[in-house]
């Protein structure tokens, strides 16, 4: 289990509060967290996470981090620094230079290109200078968050929360982070469905107006 591996360097004390949001996992996930100081909220859906943190915390800042490998827990307190800095929405982006993204090694690394192609598109209609709008290690500002209106309910919701930034006109800080191996198995989203949403994203945020949210 990721959780028990990554735990140590999880900066805990930098927060003053701390959830689990968990899709009903069996594995001791819930319990593990909770023996740490966590809150544990059961039964919330990927698409669901940011709208959930919004209603339940009442703090300025918000910081997302899935313990499945992929994320850096060194990173967490940089995120947290940006904020505090003043940005709205910081990400750990694995595309910029002196980032590291887990198909690197790939001779077609397909969902890497993916990600990249999704997010030229997102430059090209909205603007900006992001380099990674998928990647769900960030953070960002509870006001903001709280007047996106996200209606996402699965692997597009950190998509659909970069387009709307971008929109609105909010400040967003990007740095490099160096994308470990999954811990425990494959990611759960199958590239073709998770493309076909991504672009339906698109349509639908563009249909919803090119400034309207």
């Amino acid at each position: 289990m990721g959780s028990r591996e990554l735990a140590p360097r999880v900066p805990l004390s930098r927060f003053d509060e701390v959830y689990e949001l968990d899709g009903n996992s069996t594995d001791g996930t819930r319990e593990f967290w909770e023996e740490l100081g966590a809150t544990s909220i059961n039964h919330v859906k990927k698409g669901e996470i940011f709208n959930k943190a919004a209603e339940t915390t009442q703090a300025d800042n918000i910081v997302f981090f899935a313990p499945d490998g992929n994320e850096n827990p060194d990173d967490i307190v940089k995120i947290l620094d940006l904020l505090e800095e003043g940005y709205d929405m910081a990400i750990a982006s694995r595309f910029m230079k002196g980032a590291r993204n887990e198909e690197d090694n790939k001779y077609l690394p397909l969902r890497k290109w993916a990600n990249q192609g999704f997010t030229i598109v997102v430059r090209l209609i909205w603007g900006g200078t992001l380099t990674d709008t998928i990647n769900g290690f960030r953070g960002l500002k509870r006001d903001k968050l709280a007047q996106l209106n996200l209606e996402s309910s699965g692997f597009d919701i950190e998509f659909q929360t970069s387009i709307r930034f971008l929109k609105m006109g909010w400040s967003v800080a990007e740095f490099p982070t160096f994308e470990g191996d999954r811990i425990g198995g494959a990611s759960s989203a199958s590239s073709i469905p998770t493309g076909l949403l991504m672009c339906r994203r698109v349509w639908k945020e563009l249909w919803g107006g090119k400034k309207k949210i």
